[in-house]
């Protein structure tokens, strides 16, 4: 991600496709997916679904700027399961995406070359059946302010179209704002010209 390219691509809900061939089932599941913890729970829930299913392979893509991934061919063939899972969502340029395959096997060997198609096709049939969307990449920060400052602080946030994220109104004020990043220098330069308003980086989603 350029520093001026603050946009990316993901899914706000889970998906699922289906792919056959020569009596195995590959079923795709693709999840929103931020937090890596949440794996361990993912993958129990779905073998807990799919009891008799030999494999649950994975691959994941994490982040704003697409560097954080994982993958894991769960007993097939290296390189024909989790590689071919990953290479779809690096060809649809999406993150914070999870796709595990699950496959019942059929009794017939598809190959190296079957595999890697069949994953692949599932994970597509997935994605195709996901809505992607664009989202920002936005810094949150925190604003505190005195309560004689409210109209000022307020008005920035309307009219850089900040979201808030979280508030907290009494003697003293304080705000949890959502700044896009190729707003970030604007907003902050008029903060710094305000008189009693502070303000701190929390984290960026």
């Amino acid at each position: 991600m350029s520093l001026f390219d603050d946009t990316y691509l993901t899914i706000d809900e889970p998906a699922e496709g289906i792919f056959r061939d020569k009596g195995s089932k590959f079923i795709a599941y693709a999840y929103p997916f931020t937090q890596e913890d949440k794996l361990k729970d993912i993958i129990a829930d779905l073998k807990t679904l799919h009891p008799k299913a030999r494999h649950h392979c994975w691959a994941y893509r994490l982040s704003p700027d697409r560097t954080v991934f994982r993958l894991n061919d769960d007993g097939e063939p290296s390189g024909t399961a989790g590689r071919p899972i990953l290479n779809v969502l690096l060809s649809r340029d999406i993150t914070n995406v999870l796709v595990v395959v699950v496959r019942y096997f059929g009794g017939t060997l598809l190959g190296v070359p079957g595999l890697i198609n069949a994953y692949k096709t599932a994970t597509i049939a997935a994605l195709d059946m996901a809505e992607i969307r664009q989202k920002t990449v936005n810094d949150i920060y925190r604003i505190s302010f005195a309560y004689l400052q409210m109209n000022d602080v307020m008005r920035l946030v309307k009219e850089e179209n900040l979201t808030i994220l979280k508030q907290d109104f009494d003697n003293s004020c304080v705000l949890n704002v959502e700044v896009r990043k190729l707003q970030v220098n604007q907003v902050v330069q008029r903060l710094e010209k305000m008189e009693a308003v502070d303000y701190v980086y929390l984290t960026t989603l």
